[in-house]
Parts: C-alpha cells; sequence; structure tokens
C-alpha cells in the first residue's frame, strides 16, 4: 500500500482558484493515479487546472456550478458519473465566506452559508452513498478548527463549517458498512493568495516551523485520507495546522 489512486474517480468541489487548496488536491489526487472531476463558479478560469491534470496522464473533466442551488449536488454527481464513471473519492472544499460579527450578521447571511458549507456539503455525502456500490469509498470534507478556538467576525462561516464535524462523525457511523469511510481536515491557516504580507509574517511567528500552511500540506493529507492506507481512520476531524499556537 502506497498511496497508489489508479482506476479511483475523485470528485473535488471548489477547485477554481489557481492557488487554492482545492486545485492543490486535485494535482495530488492526479499525481498518484486518479482520475479528477472538480467543480467550480462560473467564470473562473479553470483551463490551466484541466491542461496540469491532463498532462499527468489521468482524465479529468470539470463543471462550472452554483452550489448554492438546492439541485445541484445531485446534477454534480450525475455529470461527473456520466463523464468518467462511478466516483469513489469526494472532497467536499468548496466554501462561501463573508465577514459579518453580532452586528452584521442577519438571515440572508446565515441562509447564504448554510447553503454552501452545509447544505450542499451533506447532500453531496449523502447522494455519494447512496449511489457507491464498489468496496473502498471515501468523502473528506474541509473545515476550519472551529471547535478549537473563536472566529470573531465570522459567525455564520463558523456555525455551518463547525456544523460538519458534527456531521463527519455521525455519517461515518452510517456508512461505515458500505466500506465508506468519512473524515474531515481542518488545514488550518493557509496561505492560497488572501493574505496580505502582514498577516502573513504576523502568522508566521505562530507556527513552530516558521511558515503558514501551503495549499500542498492539506492536498498531502487528503490524498492520504483517499487511499487505503486510510482504510482504518473514520469519523475523525483532523487538525492538520503545523503547531499553530491559537491565543
Amino acid at each position: 500500500m502506497n498511496g497508489d489512486l489508479h482506476g479511483r474517480v475523485a470528485l473535488v468541489t471548489g477547485a477554481g482558484r489557481r492557488t487554492g487548496i482545492g486545485a492543490a488536491i486535485c494535482r495530488e489526487l492526479a499525481k498518484r493515479g486518479a482520475d479528477v472531476f472538480f467543480s467550480h463558479l462560473e467564470g473562473e478560469e479553470t483551463e490551466f487546472l484541466l491542461r496540469e491534470l491532463r498532462n499527468a496522464r489521468i482524465r479529468a473533466e470539470d463543471m462550472a456550478l452554483d452550489l448554492s442551488l438546492p439541485d445541484s449536488p445531485q446534477q454534480l454527481l450525475d455529470i461527473a458519473e456520466e463523464r468518467l464513471g462511478q466516483v469513489s473519492i469526494l472532497v467536499n472544499n468548496a466554501a462561501h465566506s463573508t465577514r459579518d460579527g453580532y452586528e452584521k450578521l442577519d438571515a440572508a447571511t446565515l441562509d447564504a452559508h448554510y447553503a454552501v458549507n452545509l447544505r450542499a456539503t451533506a447532500l453531496l455525502c449523502v447522494g455519494f452513498a447512496r449511489r457507491f456500490s464498489g468496496e473502498s469509498g471515501r468523502v473528506i470534507n474541509l473545515t476550519s478548527g472551529q471547535s478549537l478556538g473563536p472566529m470573531p467576525k465570522e459567525l455564520a462561516y463558523a456555525a455551518t463549517k463547525g456544523a460538519i464535524e458534527a456531521f463527519t462523525r455521525t455519517l461515518a457511523s452510517e456508512v461505515a458498512h458500505k466500506g465508506i469511510t468519512v473524515n474531515a481536515v481542518n488545514p488550518g491557516p493557509t496561505d492560497t493568495g488572501w493574505m496580505s504580507p502582514e498577516l502573513k509574517r504576523d502568522l508566521s511567528k505562530r507556527f513552530p516551523a516558521g511558515r503558514v500552511g501551503q495549499p500542498e500540506d492539506a492536498a498531502r493529507l487528503v490524498a492520504f485520507l483517499a487511499s487505503e492506507e486510510a482504510a482504518w481512520i473514520t469519523g475523525q476531524t483532523i487538525h492538520s495546522e503545523g503547531g499553530f499556537l491559537r491565543g
């Protein structure tokens, strides 16, 4: 067992940004031999990622999709299966995030976060599990360490992403008999292009290694969880933060 994923089909959401975690996950899965179908928002440039993946000699397809729409999860699973065959690895990476805080939080903000972060993730998970008929299925949900500490000005995001940890634990118990493992990954503060130089410098001081997380750090863990080597790991939220010091 060496992490080989040849013959597997992976579906990754939220892979439209060149320097994002989703794109890094797609690259790592492809490097290990998996065929990859990824989703992204309309208007995001994805030709670069398709070329990279196909140059890795695997099959790769993509789809622009608004996951806030109730029917999108089923549609995404249908198209992925139609183009590449049965999906055996599902990575829920797509997320919606806006700044709110108690003075700004309203129903519309909560609903927008719920639709993508929790509802779409949950429907993709159960849709995947209902369809899966193989021997080794994998679900990996991305979260952000909400159980470890507060996220000021991110009430809606923290609430909906935090719910994914509870959902992951319970779903893992329900689908284990189908040969499916379900885990969550918290990559910690990760430089995907959104950090200012000042913020990156300040955060780096709180990591024992002296640097913030990189998308590839999360991608390697996700690829491990997708492999047969991780067959005995399920129902877990793995806080892969490089020793990040909170406070």
